[in-house]
């Protein structure tokens, strides 16, 4: 019976392990009102067809909770509300940020009169929102519907990042935007521009005299960026709540300057991309196993010696619609390190999704590190390292004979050789009977 028992309860423990999906399905969504919900409701369904459990809140709501004793009840946050100037209840531009800061994920969608809070918070992840009332405008990639300021603005499939994991297919329609531009530091590694505006675009408050100069100008003109933080937390921050509104996603779009007429523009393929990557559906990567052993043997020694031939394997699993598969890949590099890489290789693939290296260990003993540090855009970064210790040889390891001293070992068996023919020569020879003979004769 207790058998049985223990039979049925690893059955359960093996069920409900298979069936955990590596994504937390709970999003806190905050809306500046309500009515948001119903304009970009495709958006919030495409989530939930993807299973995710989504709780509406105002963003002053009083009653905002984001953590209790200690753990976060959602593991994801959309904040389109552009106008908020402080979040409500529990919630801060403080708690948001320390939110990512454990690993939470983010979506934030602004305007052209962001408040407070989103600016504070953009600022926090290498942002920066135009000034209040600035919006991108461009007089030459634009809607035909657009016949004010031009803010309705088109930009093409190829202003978006070169990251198929992050956006998807690049060769969408037209996207349509209208909202106010960002600014992030091209030198900071963990900020990405997922899409900029036409070198015709500029940002500028249309209100203000002409006087004023374009905030910026060309592709400068950020429209959507991310963070990947160095915990792999997630933020994307765009400038406009009604690029991923219904009436984006539907519309039929035309540039003025052209008689070409998309029946729909690339909102909805693009922002459910975004949406997948902010969340943690695509781009993650992890280490499935790693091993090491001498060449010929199948277990890691308790330490290597120098110029052991050593074999090192990695498997790497990529997340795929919701399972992890083998990551296929041509430019994995492993170092091994002791303070600085004594060895720096690119790693061949063996299998699916494993790869392996082999080389030999420097003729320098310490402690080193097998190291893999993958860092590609779009990507979680992957970085594991195994710390084992080489020693030098033992007193019974050394060579009898050394290459390097033959020349030596030559000179003195050489050295021998002389002493012994030179001894031969000088103990055993005689001299002729003749010639005595005439050093007598010469003598007497």
């Amino acid at each position: 019976m207790k058998v049985i028992y223990k039979i049925l309860l690893l059955t359960i423990f093996a069920l409900t392990g298979s069936a955990q999906t590596p994504v937390n399905k709970d999003i806190l969504v905050l809306l500046d009102n309500l009515a948001i919900r119903e304009t970009h409701s495709i958006f919030f369904k495409s989530l939930q067809d993807r299973g995710y459990k989504l709780t509406f809140k105002l963003a002053d709501d009083a009653s905002l909770v984001l953590s209790k004793y200690g753990e976060y009840l959602y593991q994801n946050v959309i904040i389109f509300a552009p106008s908020v100037e402080e979040f409500g209840g529990d919630l801060s531009v403080e708690k948001l940020t320390q939110y990512v800061d454990d690993g939470g994920n983010v979506l934030v969608a602004g305007s052209t009169n962001s408040g407070d809070a989103l600016r504070e918070f953009a600022s926090e992840c290498g942002f920066e929102v135009d000034e209040d009332g600035a919006s991108v405008i461009d007089h030459l990639n634009y809607d035909i519907s657009d016949t004010g300021d031009h803010t309705t603005i088109l930009a093409s499939s190829k202003n978006l990042i070169n990251s198929e994991i992050i956006v998807g297919k690049r060769d969408v329609n037209p996207l349509l935007y209208k909202g106010t531009g960002l600014l992030a530091d091209k030198e900071n590694p963990l900020v990405l521009q997922l899409l900029t505006a036409e070198s015709s675009a500029y940002s500028y408050i249309p209100e203000n005299p002409i006087k004023e100069y374009p905030h910026a100008v060309g592709k400068g003109t950020l429209l959507i960026a991310a963070l990947q933080a160095r915990n792999n937390a997630r933020v994307v921050f765009s400038g406009s709540l009604h690029f991923f509104s219904d009436e984006a996603f539907t519309s039929s779009v035309q540039n003025a300057q052209s008689s070409k007429v998309h029946p729909k523009s690339g909102n909805q393929d693009v922002a459910i991309s975004i949406s997948k990557w902010v969340f943690g559906e695509t781009g993650r990567l992890r280490v499935a196993a790693v091993s090491h052993h001498k060449e010929g043997e199948t277990k890691p020694p308790q330490s290597y010696t120098i110029t052991d031939p050593v074999v090192y394997s990695i498997s790497i699993e990529q997340l795929l619609d919701g399972q992890w598969k083998p990551y296929q890949a041509n430019d994995i590099q492993l170092e091994f390190v002791r303070i600085d890489p004594f060895v720096r290789t690119t790693l061949k693939s063996v299998s699916s999704g494993k790869y392996e290296a082999k080389f030999k260990i420097p003729d320098v003993y310490g402690v080193y590190q097998f190291k893999v540090d993958y860092d590609r855009v779009g990507f979680t970064h992957l970085y594991s390292t195994t710390q084992v210790s080489v020693r030098p040889l033992q007193h019974t390891e050394y060579e009898r004979f050394i290459p390097s001293a033959y020349p030596y070992y030559t000179s003195a068996f050489s050295m021998m050789i002389g002493v012994f023919i030179f001894s031969f020569v000088f103990l055993h020879f005689k001299e002729d009977v003749a010639t005595k003979v005439k050093e007598e004769k010469k003598t007497n």
